[in-house]
């Protein structure tokens, strides 16, 4: 072979590459259409037929045309086993409904055909992510209520003398044969020969699925509560089957929890196949050009899988979580600088083989009661150090001033930090589905805005330093209330922010340990309790022998380190919700200090720093210009 001929095979192997990637992706996408024709047959063919003759010819002549198309999509998929079963059952779907047989037993056939396409084929019928219909409600508006109306029953002032007219979403015996999936699917590819148009360009998969999960409870009644259904099931099956399997009250609650679906819990090793799992996703969609289904999915991965291990994975091989997260975020941040995909597969090869590390040290029936007791007192340990250093060093000082009034102030606001954070939990559980996207994004901003606050009063404190000082502001202002209710402020934001993360950290860990580690679980959260007020009455007891001057040095000094810490810990979180990205960089990293290998995380601890100089040397320079006054 000459190097003509060597120049041209090498540039042949990515093309032949990128013609596969695009036949595989083709396939799919005539799967997903051959799909939605089967689940469109299924829910109007019945209407159309009745006692073997047709009574809404306009609508029968549709499902044939449907059927002729239906046929051109399954002969054009590439050779598989089932494809002849799947070309033979189309067929006789057709003789059926040529002879105009009953339309429940062709609903029933399509629907076999369904299934045996979906799994020939490898199209997904569930969601990467579980659905989030509060989303869903404003997407819908914005996208669907001009045709369908506000309330989804086909009203809407565009759908005024369309033909035919839009679907009446709220009309029970139709969306009973609808499953998620199907509503997912007319979303994105919309119905030929109707006004109903495609979706898939303007919204991304988790946004359809969003909708449809909104769509679901129209027809649901939300109040009902049971036993959590598996998301495929809520994504693969109609109310209508549910039903004549299982009778109408598990079709009931089918119907609203498809509406609201319930986030699953999992253990450990099944939340990093998860994040595996969704993560291919996500290379598949970048691949195929989609860069913010991408990125929404490798954030999701992340959320919604491998943040909930981390905690059991620290106490097992800290490192090893460190290089998994490490190797998370470097794909993700590959996907927000338009990598090009090859280098995203590698990264992604690279955050695969971390993921298997970290399962197998976590793939286990059970922890050891000396690991569980350990892992618990870790867990309130770390989350509760720094809250309680906040609330001590207030209290301190308080009461060192004499201060009593706002000392029940502060004690109300951890108090209300303490309610808010349970009632906080228990509908992220129980009631509505907060994705971790929100509650990465709720941990930084609370992180950040409690980073303002502690520097505030930290300079606020070494201010008033002096006697003099202190005396002349408790006689201005702090007895009006104003100072006291900045402390309680504090208070609520030091304990909050921490309060929800514990939770979903403990449920992790009660899932690992298991029935015989959930003794040994309570014992480490109540040393570690112990622990946190054991320290808090040291500060307490120790500051009352240091003079004031000394005193609100020290706690000037701690609570503007508590400042750049929560700066650090803030810019993480909102890292991890995916609303910034990442820039590693050659540096140390110390959780505990919220200390981080990144340059944004650095950055907003400098500028912390920074105002620090500033606003102390503000202060240092009025001290001066005072002293030389009075001079």
């Amino acid at each position: 072979m000459n190097a003509l001929s060597r120049i041209c095979s090498w540039l042949l192997i990515p093309a032949l590459a990128l013609c596969c990637l695009s036949a595989t992706a083709e396939s799919r996408d005539d799967a997903a259409r051959a799909l939605h024709l089967l689940g469109y047959l299924s829910v109007d063919y019945p209407a159309t037929v009745a006692d073997g003759q047709v009574v809404d010819a306009g609508e029968y002549n549709e499902q044939v045309e449907f059927l002729n198309v239906l046929k051109g999509l399954i002969s054009g998929l590439p050779p598989q086993p089932e494809r002849v079963t799947l070309e033979q059952g189309v067929v006789e779907l057709h003789q059926a409904v040529a002879q105009r047989q009953d339309g429940a037993q062709v609903a029933l056939r399509a629907r076999q055909l369904a299934a045996i396409l979906a799994s020939a084929y490898g199209v997904s019928q569930t969601p990467a992510i579980t659905p989030d219909p509060a989303r869903g409600a404003t997407l819908f508006a914005e996208n669907c209520s001009v045709c369908h109306g506000p309330n989804g029953a086909g009203d809407g002032p565009a759908g005024m003398g369309m033909e035919p007219a839009p679907a009446n979403l709220r009309d029970p015996a139709r969306m009973d044969h609808l499953s998620l999936y199907d509503m997912f699917n007319t979303i994105g590819l919309g119905i030929e020969g109707t006004d109903m148009a495609s979706f898939a360009d303007q919204l991304d998969e988790r946004q359809r699925w969003d909708i449809a999960s909104y769509i679901a409870g129209f027809t649901a009644n939300a109040g009902l509560k049971g036993e959590p259904i598996a998301l495929s099931e809520l994504a693969s099956l109609t109310p209508a089957q549910v039903a004549e399997q299982r009778g109408d009250d598990a079709a009931a609650l089918f119907r609203a929890q498809r509406a609201q679906p319930v986030a699953q819990k999992r253990a450990p090793k099944q939340l990093i196949e998860h994040t595996r799992q969704t993560l291919e996703q996500s290379l598949a969609a970048y691949r195929a050009g989609d860069s913010a289904q991408a990125y929404d999915l490798s954030v999701g991965a992340y959320l919604e899988g491998f943040e909930l291990v981390e905690s059991a994975l620290d106490n097992v091989d800290a490192d090893q979580r460190k290089s998994t997260e490490r190797a998370l975020m470097a794909y993700r941040q590959a996907l927000q600088d338009s990598l090009p995909p090859e280098e995203a597969a590698q990264r992604l090869e690279h955050a695969a083989l971390e993921l298997e590390k970290s399962a197998k040290l976590l793939d286990t029936d059970g922890m050891s009661a000396s690991l569980s007791f350990i892992s618990s007192l870790l867990i309130l340990l770390r989350e509760g150090l720094e809250a309680i250093l906040v609330l001590a060093a207030i209290l301190a000082f308080l009461r060192n001033t004499e201060q009593h009034h706002a000392v029940r102030s502060v004690h109300v606001g951890w108090g209300l930090a303490l309610v808010a954070g349970v009632a906080t939990w228990a509908l992220a559980a129980y009631l509505i589905d907060v994705s971790g996207a929100q509650r990465e994004l709720l941990e930084g901003v609370t992180a950040l805005f409690a980073s303002v606050m502690v520097l505030w009063l930290g300079v606020w404190m070494h201010d008033r330093r002096h006697a003099a000082a202190w005396q002349d502001y408790i006689k201005s202002s702090l007895v009006s209330g104003g100072g006291r209710l900045g402390f309680a402020v504090l208070a609520f934001f030091s304990v909050y922010r921490e309060l929800f993360e514990v939770v979903l950290f403990y449920e992790t860990l009660w899932l690992q340990a298991g029935p015989q580690g959930h003794s040994m679980v309570l014992a480490g959260a109540a040393a570690a309790l112990v622990l946190l007020l054991g320290l808090a009455w040291v500060i307490l007891r120790g500051s009352r022998k240091l003079p004031l001057a000394t005193f609100f040095g020290l706690n000037a000094v701690l609570l503007c380190v508590l400042s750049v810490v929560f700066a650090g810990h803030g810019i993480a979180a909102l890292q991890e919700a995916g609303v910034l990205g990442t820039r590693p960089v050659a540096f140390f990293e110390f959780d505990w200090l919220g200390i981080h290998d990144d340059a944004y995380t650095l950055s907003a601890q400098a500028l912390v720093l920074l105002a620090i100089v500033v606003l102390y040397g503000r202060s240092w320079l009025s001290a001066r210009r005072k002293a030389a006054v009075s001079v």
